[in-house]
């Protein structure tokens, strides 16, 4: 299973975290968000610890703040949804710079913002360590179902194929002196929609017709099953299991 292209998202590097097997990172990742997930929104502190954690693995894979920061505005759309939140949610009410805002609101706004951004920057310092075909090597070391596994590894190696045959046809549409200026120009625009649905569909049984002649039976070979040491295990845990002892003392402190 190959995809012969590293994605935008990946920093080349030779860090402890770069190093370690795709499955153990996908597993501490996961491991990680789902403790920060289950904190309570009251004990903050713990967020703030959660966010150093975070810090300190960046600094060891070498993955620069502004590089971080800028990946993490995708969740620009999660950040405008919370900061509505005070104002449209019920209940108690508290002035704040002068603006009646929602307590619960607050606490909701708090509990998306903190919970949603280390969740994103988790993730996005899995994408800065790990290539797209380690990836789905992990998925599928992981058990993933392999069809799964498969889907996102075709989408991942032809998005780049579809989006080349999208911008052929707008080159081809401009040389013969089309530009969409209104809702006139919807019908072509929804023309061209369904040729590259239909070209890609082409593609598609193309594709599939040319693995199968070469002895595709369902599943992708794999060339590299270098299974995980119980060192590197240890050493992908350390992120969760730090997480999971500040979560357990957040749940002592507030019971």
């Amino acid at each position: 299973m190959g995809a012969g292209h590293a994605h935008k998202l990946y920093r080349h590097g030779h860090s402890p975290v770069h190093d370690l097997p795709a499955h153990c990172k996908l597993a501490a990742t996961l491991a990680f968000v789902v403790v920060v997930v289950s904190t309570p929104r009251e004990a903050v502190w713990a967020f703030g610890l959660y966010a150093v954690l975070l810090a300190a693995v960046a600094a060891v894979a070498r993955i620069p703040a502004g590089f971080l920061l800028r990946r993490l505005l995708i969740e620009v759309p999660f950040v405008a949804f919370a900061v509505l939140m005070p104002f449209v949610a019920e209940g108690e009410r508290v002035q704040v710079l002068g603006m009646s805002l929602s307590v619960s609101g607050l606490w909701g706004a708090w509990n998306v913002l903190a919970k949603g951004t280390l969740g994103v920057a988790a993730s996005v310092l899995l994408a800065s360590t790990t290539e797209l075909r380690d990836l789905l090597l992990g998925l599928q070391r992981l058990k993933l179902p392999p069809l799964l596994v498969q889907i996102a590894s075709f989408m991942i190696r032809y998005g780049d194929v579809i989006s080349d045959e999208l911008r052929r046809m707008s080159i081809a549409r401009r040389s013969r002196g089309f530009e969409a200026s209104g809702i006139r120009h919807w019908g072509v625009l929804a023309k061209t929609a369904g040729a590259l649905f239909i070209r890609s569909y082409e593609r598609g049984e193309r594709v599939y017709l040319a693995m199968v002649s070469r002895g595709y039976a369902g599943s992708m070979p794999v060339i590299d099953e270098a299974a995980a040491t119980p060192t590197e295990w240890a050493r992908a845990s350390t992120l969760p299991l730090t997480a999971l002892t500040v979560l357990l003392t957040a749940v002592c402190l507030m019971g």
